[in-house]
């Protein structure tokens, strides 16, 4: 009697059971909702405007060929998104293009050329690993085949008047070779000597036809990227309004005709320190001044 009382205990609990998953079938269970998270609405961006054509030292390039427009477009969205390095260079432009502005005037040279110095370096004084130096980048023997002053205590291409002014009679050589801005830009990259080689062996005068280096073809369109990000920056994100801009730094000129044994001593002498000298005039690259000739410009803040 015990044994069937459980088994009719049993059957009766598993009829219930099956009766209770029948009437819970069709029963519609809500799922879990899906928070969306707060990040995810800041996910849209815009994509960098790209225009139909590019003006560089008055010479209108086209964007119409689709591998001109898509290497202008890589440049252009690399560089409008690398936010922190376009926002230093936005920064220092206000520093130093008034003075690259203003030699590239003296010297005749169009005022576009100041984005090759932007690329270059940055608008900074770095020294790349094969040993290019200054806003300009000049290897040492470039450097003084176009007459910068380059020894043990004094170093021009750190010097920007000096180093713009190289630069330019640099790229007016170029552009007497090539007939053209975009090439002579390219050449600077390059050399003038690794240009022709290339345009004479594939019978092309046109850089944009060239098939050369990833380097120099990536070279003249950074240029024009940083032109378009630079004279259009709150189109392209770069609000300047907000940016705290660097100022130009008020300086006089103390000119300098006698051998200075320690530059420590003489900038206190001047009422100043080390460190300003060496802000405001990075080609002195030694603790003394004392080769020939002496006859220097040295600039301590005003």
């Amino acid at each position: 009697m015990q044994k069937i009382g459980i088994c009719y205990s049993f059957v009766v609990s598993l009829v219930l059971l099956l009766v209770g998953c029948s009437e819970n079938k069709n029963a519609v269970i809500d799922p879990p909702k899906k928070q969306e998270s707060p990040q995810n609405k800041s996910l849209h961006f815009n994509l960098p405007k790209l225009p139909k054509s590019v003006a560089f030292c008055g010479e209108e390039i086209l964007l119409d060929n689709f591998d001109v427009r898509e290497r202008m477009d890589k440049e252009l969205i690399i560089n409008a998104f690398y936010h922190s390095s376009t926002i230093q260079i936005l920064k220092r432009a206000n520093r130093y293009f008034p003075e690259i502005e203003k030699i590239l005037k003296e010297k005749g040279m169009h005022d576009d050329m100041k984005y090759l110095c932007v690329i270059e370096s940055a608008l900074s004084n770095a020294t790349s690993p094969s040993g290019a130096k200054g806003f300009w980048q000049f290897m040492k023997p470039t450097g003084k085949e176009f007459g910068l002053t380059i020894n043990n205590q004094v170093d021009e291409r750190f010097n920007l008047e000096k180093s713009t002014g190289a630069a330019c009679q640099y790229l007016e050589n170029a552009n007497r070779k090539f007939g053209n801005w975009v090439s002579a830009a390219a050449s600077y990259n390059c050399g003038m000597g690794g240009l022709s080689r290339a345009m004479e062996a594939q019978q092309t005068n046109s850089f944009f036809d060239l098939y050369i280096s990833n380097e120099t073809t990536r070279y003249i369109f950074r240029i024009l990227a940083f032109k378009i990000i630079m004279e259009n920056p709150e189109e392209y994100g770069f609000n300047i309004k907000e940016m705290e801009l660097y100022e130009p730094v008020n300086t006089r000129a103390v000119e300098v005709d006698k051998p200075i044994t320690n530059l420590s001593d003489w900038a206190v002498n001047q009422g100043s320190n080390l460190r300003m000298l060496k802000l405001l005039n990075p080609w002195l690259v030694n603790s003394k001044l004392t080769i020939n000739p002496t006859s220097y410009t040295i600039l301590l803040p005003e």
